[in-house]
């Protein structure tokens, strides 16, 4: 039986990658609420065309977190969650569902919210990362930290640093929001011990003092 030529087009659009799939799913949970906000959780038009291969070994990237340029070896699938808590100690950002469904790991890339989780280390760039670690700042916490604990808008606290950072962004990009606008910027956070009302509280009273 004579064998057909497969299209090779046809054959590439169906070939994914493990670091396509990372790109492809990282507009998840809290990527789908940031974009009815106007917010896109990861510009994926600003990443580079992929054409090189790396690994299967380690490599050295530079990475600037928290205003700091940092230098590590990770393999070529470290996320960039990994990258954070692993390679740079840096475990305020937790890592729950490791599949971007709870944004428990949210941190900003160049000020945009993103899930870590799905996020492939080598694709920052040159694009600064900010962590829960880089919201205080000199010894200050953030107006939302202390209003967390004001409000006692934590419990178990897994969920609390990526619920931090969303509300932050909220209030730093909206002096004066509404209960829905609250709503709306923590829809993609899920909180297992259901803190939502206090949570809620804290960022409206978080918001006044920002003003």
């Amino acid at each position: 039986m004579e064998k057909k030529d497969q299209d090779p087009k046809s054959k590439s659009a169906k070939t994914i990658s493990r670091r396509g799939f990372i790109r492809g799913a990282g507009l998840s949970t809290a990527g789908s609420v940031l974009l009815t906000s106007n917010v896109l959780a990861l510009d994926y038009k600003e990443q580079p065309a992929v054409g090189k291969a790396f690994g299967p070994g380690a490599m050295t990237i530079k990475m600037k977190v928290n205003g700091t340029t940092k230098s590590l070896s990770v393999e070529p699938r470290t996320t960039l969650a990994s990258a954070l808590r692993d390679h740079l100690e840096l475990t305020g950002t937790k890592v729950v569902c490791d599949r971007g469904a709870c944004s428990a790991c949210t941190v900003y890339l160049d000020g945009k919210p993103v899930n870590a989780c799905m996020m492939s280390a080598l694709d920052v760039g040159d694009k600064e990362v900010t962590t829960i670690e880089g919201i205080a700042k000199n010894g200050e916490l953030h107006p939302v930290q202390e209003a967390f604990i004001e409000h006692d808008a934590s419990q178990c606290g897994y969920c609390t640093p990526g619920m931090v950072m969303s509300c932050v962004h909220l209030v730093e990009n909206n002096p004066n929001p509404s209960l829905e606008d609250v709503k709306d910027a923590t829809r993609g956070n899920l909180c297992r011990c259901g803190t939502y009302p206090h949570v809620f509280k804290a960022t409206l009273a978080a918001a006044k003092k920002t003003i």
